[in-house]
């Protein structure tokens, strides 16, 4: 399950020559399911997590549907604005960030919130753009083999490397949770974390910057657990899972979670809306999830799912035993606003 959250932004180096060839035509492998004269493009993380949404949910519904499927990845927000700029959309269904489905929503994306199904899904993680898909959570995780007598409780233990010595794995990406986990640290509510003070969690950061160990895709992030290179981490719900899974001696502290979502949107200009707003229904209907979800492992979006789990699964799902609610959700609008400079200044403090 190689993917990583973090996409290509469009503000990354990208040559004129790559933006026009992602204008006239999509650089996946082209695979497709279904038939008939309709069609529709998926685009996704790639890896195992798209892998699991097509095969269990995108090609059954293609196929049911008479709608031939097309898939496409990873998400690349270059790709997509090159796409809409040039009035040439190739893409319908995308998988991609909430704060980005905020800030682009109207001039990248569809606005389709009144046309797809809401009832079942959290109300604050359905916005004009984007519809939520699954839910994760940024989570601390500890090497219960090193401090199983004692474990850590809270970001406040993240951050004391005199009680517990080691390296902290950690995204080198602003939206992250580093930022969010370092003023909790500090002392400020959870409630009262947003707007962040950026300069006061830097700081708070800096105190254990040479504990750090970054991660930059969750694969790296699987690997740091697996490997025990980090004595804790501020890790991806689902992938602290996956290293679990493969023998990983890692257990989640709750306390102050951080969630967030993956959402779907439809590319503006697509000339499949009718069958991209059936195809989110299908994704987020309670069958949907429970499929997606058995498979691979995050939280259901869809209060109607009840998705069959074993005890480890549980154990690191934000909505199993209401360990989700012991956090809150990242605020998205405060990084749809935020996004460009607060990256800027995290671009600079990671390097320094």
């Amino acid at each position: 399950m190689g993917w990583s959250r973090r996409p290509v932004t469009v503000a990354a180096a990208t040559s004129v020559l790559a933006l026009l060839l992602a204008a006239c035509g999509g650089g996946g492998d082209g695979s497709s399911a279904g038939g008939g004269d309709k069609q529709l493009t998926f685009v996704s993380w790639g890896g195992g997590y798209q892998e699991t949404q097509e095969s269990l949910i995108v090609k059954p519904w293609g196929e049911k549907n008479g709608v031939r499927t097309l898939s496409d990845g990873p998400t690349d927000y270059a790709k997509l604005k090159a796409q809409v700029d040039s009035g040439n959309t190739q893409w319908d269904v995308i998988t991609l960030e909430p704060f980005w489905a905020i800030s682009q929503c109207g001039t990248m994306l569809e606005k389709i919130k009144d046309k797809v199904d809401t009832s079942k899904l959290p109300a604050e993680a359905v916005t004009d753009c984007g519809i939520p898909f699954d839910i994760l959570s940024y989570v601390l995780v500890y090497d219960s083999a090193k401090f199983g007598d004692n474990p850590p409780t809270s970001w406040a233990d993240f951050f004391d490397t005199a009680k517990y010595p080691g390296k902290r794995g950690v995204w080198n990406y602003a939206p992250g949770g580093a930022l969010e986990a370092a003023l909790l640290a500090d002392g400020v509510a959870l409630d009262g974390l947003y707007p962040l003070d950026t300069a006061r969690a830097m700081k708070k950061l800096d105190a254990i910057r040479g504990d750090i160990a970054f991660y930059d895709t969750g694969a790296q992030q699987v690997q740091q657990l697996q490997s025990q290179e980090v004595v804790m981490s501020i890790a991806w719900s689902g992938r602290a899972l996956d290293a679990v899974r493969a023998g990983a001696t890692y257990e989640p502290v709750w306390k102050d979670n951080l969630m967030l979502v993956d959402s779907l949107a439809i590319v503006k200009g697509s000339k499949n809306i009718d069958q991209g707003v059936s195809l989110i229904n299908e994704m987020t209907s309670a069958a949907g999830q429970k499929a997606f979800v058995e498979k691979y492992t995050y939280g259901v979006v869809n209060s109607d799912a009840k998705p069959e789990l074993d005890e480890t699964a549980r154990k690191f799902s934000p909505t199993e035993n209401g360990q989700g609610e012991q956090g809150r959700y990242m605020d998205q609008q405060w990084w749809a606003d935020n996004f460009d400079k607060v990256s800027a200044d995290w671009t600079k403090w990671a390097s320094g």
